[in-house]
């Protein structure tokens, strides 16, 4: 599935250091950022249940989930008025969620581009730029409805009231994500892409020895978000680029223990995105290859065998299913079916996280 999360924040958080952490590119990182031109990469989902799967599967080859990742220039207050501020507030509409890094640490050699480090004032400040935006985008709409409801547009009428909602919930400095309406409401602004409608994983970025334990601008974020039923991740950006650099397994592991982690800080921030965006992993397995894929929670069989191929979906017949748990507990498809623990579902099975999946079909 082509989703993708944003990596955003104001110039110089280290955005692009945490994206060269966890992607299959890497961006230039510089004094005041480097330039205005995003960068495109693909990040591996953790999952330590291929190997797991391995243990009673041999294969020639295992092949994690992936989701798209994108480091977007950093922003400067009042930036969205000119092209590069559009650029941004582009990239960011084409995104399914976004990863907000904030500054929390100090260095004399990358001033801050407002002259003093606080987190919570460049949150602000980022909500800020794209509520502007958005109440922009609500505002033009309502004049498009209410031309169709002088042309005696019934649903246009409704469609307003909706809008306006929006637009005192957005001018009280609010994002969109955060008002309170009924789903069929929110169908009205689908057409308009909001950018604060999207969900954000805050992390902040600190310095090595307040990797394991955070420090005050942290505790200053955590505080702030608290009311919002948010908490940020702790990532020392700088720490997880040399640890990102050594090829040896028990090199980093000594490494992360030296500063007090017992795994990399960018493992749970790419779970955490892959939880946000309501993504699970089923798997094929077998001796050729074993794979993790990613689908939308709530999708059916034939669905999920759409993301395998469109075929499989088009011809689906049935799913045979097997639970993760149960298959390493068992050892083998055939102690599975032995244990009558092997099943047969339809089309309107659901499918799980950690479902084993074999797809039957005819095209």
């Amino acid at each position: 599935m082509a989703l993708q999360c944003g990596i955003i924040g104001i110039t110089s958080v280290g955005k692009t250091t945490i994206f060269n952490c966890i992607s299959n590119t890497k961006g230039e990182t510089g004094t005041f950022g480097a330039g205005n031109k995003a960068n495109m990469g693909v990040i591996q989902v953790p999952d330590p249940r291929l190997r797991e799967l391995e243990k009673f599967q041999p294969t020639e080859k295992i092949v994690p989930t992936t989701v798209e990742i994108v480091d977007i220039p950093g922003l400067v207050r009042g930036q969205t008025e000119a092209s590069s501020g559009n650029r941004f507030l582009g990239d960011i509409r084409n995104t399914d969620a976004l990863i907000h890094v904030l500054r929390c640490f100090d260095n004399d050699n990358l001033p801050h581009i407002d002259g003093s480090v606080d987190p919570v004032r460049d949150l602000e400040n980022i909500n800020f730029e794209l509520q502007v935006k958005d109440l922009e985008s609500v505002e033009k709409k309502i004049q498009r409805l209410e031309r169709a409801a002088k042309t005696g547009d019934k649903d246009a009428k409704h469609g307003i009231e909706i809008l306006n909602r929006y637009k005192e919930h957005l001018s009280n400095f609010h994002n969109a994500i955060t008002l309170n309406v009924k789903p069929e409401e929110k169908k009205v602004v689908d057409d308009i892409f909001l950018l604060t409608m999207k969900p954000v994983l805050y992390v902040c970025n600190v310095d090595e020895k307040s990797a394991a334990t955070g420090n005050a601008y942290v505790d200053a974020v955590r505080e702030f978000l608290k009311g919002r039923g948010l908490e940020p991740l702790v990532i020392a950006g700088a720490v997880e680029a040399e640890i990102a650099t050594l090829a040896d397994e028990t090199d980093r592991m000594e490494f992360l223990q030296a500063s007090g982690l017992n795994e990399p800080g960018v493992n749970k921030l790419v779970r955490a995105a892959y939880e946000m965006l309501n993504l699970q992993t089923f798997f094929t397995v077998g001796p050729k290859e074993i794979k993790a894929w990613t689908i939308t929670k709530g999708m059916t069989a034939p669905q999920a065998a759409g993301v395998i191929h469109s075929d499989l979906e088009r011809g689906f017949i049935r799913a045979e299913v097997m639970k993760y748990n149960d298959f390493i507990q068992m050892g083998s498809e055939h102690k599975c079916k032995e244990a009558g623990k092997f099943y047969i579902e339809g089309k309107t099975y659901v499918v799980e996280d950690g479902d084993i999946l074999h797809i039957r079909f005819n095209v």
